[in-house]
């Protein structure tokens, strides 16, 4: 279950997966008690960025850094370094902490899209659209939305399409299949190059949102990641489990009011125009895990299961 606001959570409260102001005095353990750092495995597309304001900027940085130490890595990748232990704190695919017996979710932390989110692109060359697919290149860096893309075609499109393994490359995926998913940072710029594709080549493609036919289809909102803990980091000389909510809590809501230097940064990481990216980071990705998200997570899980792709629905365990 949730925690509510009930449950103080680092001296405030969670409610909706929002912080509730509270006069109690927030906790810090002082940094000469922590001697062992708790390994974040953090995803390196633009996406996460306002989660890792803190992390990555002042005036918190160099507190943060006393705590954690951080990794970049693709989504696939962090699942795997977590669920290994080799990382203690993970942005993890949703599909992935199906796996993941030991893990607990940090409460109110998300990468989700209330509708459309541009990131998760379907792109479709068959004339016959999604029914006539018969081969899909799913991108290796992809497990969550993998397993939507298995759902969808099982339980909404009713086909059975053969799924390969492919590096994020549209135009080699199309080469050896009729549909590639895409996600993060390749999808958006693929997005970005779709008038421009079809003037090079004189093909026009289908380029399908995939959380906003999930939405349309369920009324839900989709859920990409959270961040997943292991609970055995957990020590003496580690950071506590309430400082530790507290930091990634409030490095969200710091991230939120920094969207535009956000853009202005990841623009000069990909080849996308700071407006583009600005208006990504604020209309199509949500940041809170609450209610609403809950419900469509559940949902997933429940699809996933009786589609095959997953073998069990897992119990949502939070810090």
């Amino acid at each position: 279950m949730q925690r509510d606001c009930s449950e103080g959570i680092g001296g405030q409260e969670v409610s909706q997966g929002k912080l509730c102001p509270s006069p109690l005095p927030l906790l810090h353990w002082p940094v000469s008690l922590i001697s062992k750092k708790l390994v974040i495995a953090a995803i390196d597309f633009a996406n996460p960025a306002p989660l890792m304001w803190d992390f990555e900027h002042a005036p918190l940085k160099n507190e943060l850094l006393e705590r954690y130490e951080i990794v970049s890595l693709m989504p696939s990748e962090c699942a795997r370094r977590l669920k290994e232990g080799s990382a203690d704190i993970g942005l993890v695919p949703v599909a992935a902490y199906a796996q993941m017996p030991s893990a607990r979710i940090v409460p109110g932390c998300a990468i989700a899209s209330l509708d459309h989110v541009r990131s998760i692109l379907l792109v479709v060359r068959h004339a016959k659209s999604v029914r006539g697919v018969k081969r899909v290149a799913l991108d290796t860096a992809s497990i969550t939305s993998a397993t939507f893309t298995r759902i969808f075609f099982s339980k909404l499109w009713k086909t059975a399409p053969e799924f390969v393994q492919h590096a994020p490359d549209l135009e080699a995926m199309l080469r050896v299949a009729d549909a590639a998913l895409l996600i993060g940072d390749p999808a958006l710029l693929a997005l970005e190059d779709r008038e421009a594709r079809a003037a090079r080549t004189g093909e026009r493609l289908e380029y399908i949102d995939l959380a906003h036919e999930w939405h349309m289809w369920t009324g839900t909102p989709w859920v990409s990641a959270f961040w997943a803990v292991r609970e055995a980091a957990f020590g003496p000389e580690t950071v506590s489990r309430a400082q530790l909510v507290e930091d990634f809590i409030q490095s969200r809501d710091h991230g939120e009011t920094h969207i535009g230097e956000l853009a202005r940064e990841w623009a000069g990481r990909v080849p996308l125009p700071s407006g583009l990216l600005r208006s990504y980071l604020t209309e199509n990705i949500y940041y809170f895990l609450d209610d609403a998200c809950l419900e469509g997570l559940n949902l997933f899980y429940r699809y996933a299961v009786e589609c095959g792709a997953l073998q069990a629905v897992p119990e949502l365990r939070f810090l």
